[in-house]
């Protein structure tokens, strides 16, 4: 059996750096005089000795690189361990919320899904308000990093085609990972900052705009307020939407440009297919408005361009009730959710690379069909694609579809209605937050599924964050004995 203790080395390390993490949320509610701080004082301490405790127990296994299996483990460790202790404070706070809905709570911000079971937001402690947007903003960097360092060692869905990208990390997968995250980092708290300053300049408070700013930037949609972004004015929407777009592009491509090389993020493909779709989904959806009510309005294209790239995006903000929009714009925004933005974003859902793979893959095989004896290739970014990368984007297809049909018949079998069943099967294995419905759609939430509904949906958001295959190889026998 391989070693394990360089898995648990850096997951002690990460879980220690979350309770530490505790104390920001801590020092608020101390400032707010509520008396909520000793919650977090207690779960940073239980956090902190334990991810301590961890590594410690590791240390003698610390090497420079880490093996195939151990970088699996790694990635799915790191995303079961974080939501455990970060639960914590919904367990102990305010919300004394039960195991099930704490974990629930904590892995839809860690994996930025932005589903939630708690209400009456606009009541409870700012510390676990700023808690909530914490998780989100931290999850969301820890996504990049995994896109850009460990998916594609691991080649996972198509991401091996980004690895000259990502850099060469091949055998010292530690070390690069810590000098790629600190150059994208600065982009990531950079972006955060613009977006705060955006948010109060359009009337937020300070203290909305930084959470809504983490949450933002992390796709991650969890809001301060049940009625999400319709509590706040026009020009908060349409900053909105311009940092959800531009947290849904390449963060490689922003390292490159303010390197002072702009022509990466100006040509990629991937950039132009995910803007294309999204403002066709905008017309669509105000196209749809309009002719539901007769006239064109302003207010209509603000909720298109804000819920459509919200969905897409995988934030899950919402400042409208969509539903009332018809089937056609549910229906649209559904599979605009299915979509999701680019790959080394923080955005997640199928990506659109991959969808860019596949009718690559499409072309070349019509072509084939039509001159048996012509020489076909599919190719992105004007390069060839390897049959290697193909071939698992193909599996990353089929298992997302399958994944999806048996998500959603276990939903069903809890005795959640088709439309909750689908679409929230939906909404977490494409980690996009609000589902289709009076239960679970733009105006309800989480709370009212049973706890095994409850406890699927949080399977399916692990699985859907880490891009389904980093976590079904680890179910494997041959994983094991290799």
């Amino acid at each position: 059996m391989f070693d394990l203790r360089p898995v648990g080395y850096v997951i002690g390390l990460l879980v220690a750096t979350l309770g530490a993490a505790m104390l920001l949320p801590l020092l608020v509610d101390l400032a707010a005089g509520n008396g909520h701080w000793p919650v977090f004082a207690q779960s940073a301490v239980i956090t902190c000795l334990a991810g301590g405790l961890i590594a410690l127990a590791c240390a003698n296994g610390v090497q420079q690189g880490l093996s195939l299996q151990q970088t699996f483990l790694l990635t799915t460790g790191v995303w079961v361990a974080l939501p455990v202790f970060g639960a914590l404070p919904f367990a102990f706070g305010a919300t004394e919320a039960r195991a099930v809905d704490a974990f629930f709570e904590a892995m839809s911000g860690l994996t930025t899904t932005g589903s939630t079971v708690l209400t009456g937001l606009e009541t409870l402690p700012a510390g676990l308000l700023l808690w909530r947007g914490l998780l989100q903003w931290l999850g969301g960097i820890g996504i990049i990093v995994v896109a850009m360092v460990f998916l594609p060692e691991l080649r996972v869905g198509g991401m091996q085609i980004f690895r000259a990208e990502a850099f060469d990390t091949m055998g010292k997968i530690l070390p690069r990972a810590a000098e790629i995250a600190t150059r994208i980092s600065s982009i990531y708290v950079g972006l955060t900052m613009l977006c705060v300053l955006a948010y109060v300049a359009s009337g937020m408070s300070p203290f909305d705009a930084t959470v809504h700013a983490m949450t933002t930037i992390a796709t991650g949609g969890f809001a301060n307020y049940d009625a999400s972004f319709a509590a706040f004015g026009p020009a908060t929407h349409y900053w909105a939407a311009l940092f959800m777009v531009l947290a849904a592009l390449p963060f490689v491509r922003f390292v490159q440009f303010t390197a002072g090389t702009a022509r990466p993020l100006l040509r990629d493909s991937q950039i132009h297919a995910f803007l294309g779709i999204a403002a066709v989904l905008v017309v669509l959806l105000t196209a749809a408005q309009a002719l539901g009510a007769g006239a064109f309005t302003e207010p209509a294209l603000r909720g298109a361009l804000f819920n459509g790239v919200s969905i897409m995006t995988g934030t899950g903000y919402a400042s409208a009730d969509y539903m009332q929009w018809g089937a056609f714009a549910a229906l649209l925004l559904f599979f605009a959710g299915l979509v999701g933005g680019c790959a080394g974003s923080t955005s997640c859902s199928v990506k659109v690379f991959r969808y860019q793979l596949l009718f690559a893959s499409i072309r070349a095989q019509l072509a084939r069909i039509h001159a048996p004896h012509g020489v076909f290739e599919p190719r992105y970014q004007g390069r060839p694609v390897s049959e290697d990368v193909l071939n698992s984007v193909m599996a990353f297809f089929v298992f997302f579809v399958v994944t999806l049909g048996v998500i959603s018949v276990a939903l069903s079998m809890t005795g959640l209605d088709f439309v909750t069943s689908v679409s929230g099967a939906a909404a977490a294995l494409a980690n996009i937050g609000p589902g289709l419905g009076e239960e679970i759609g733009p105006t309800g939430n989480f709370a009212g599924l049973n706890d095994t509904a409850k406890w699927t949906l949080a399977f399916a958001m692990l699985v859907g964050r880490l891009e389904l295959l980093a976590v079904y190889v680890i179910f494997t026998l041959t994983f094991w004995r290799a």
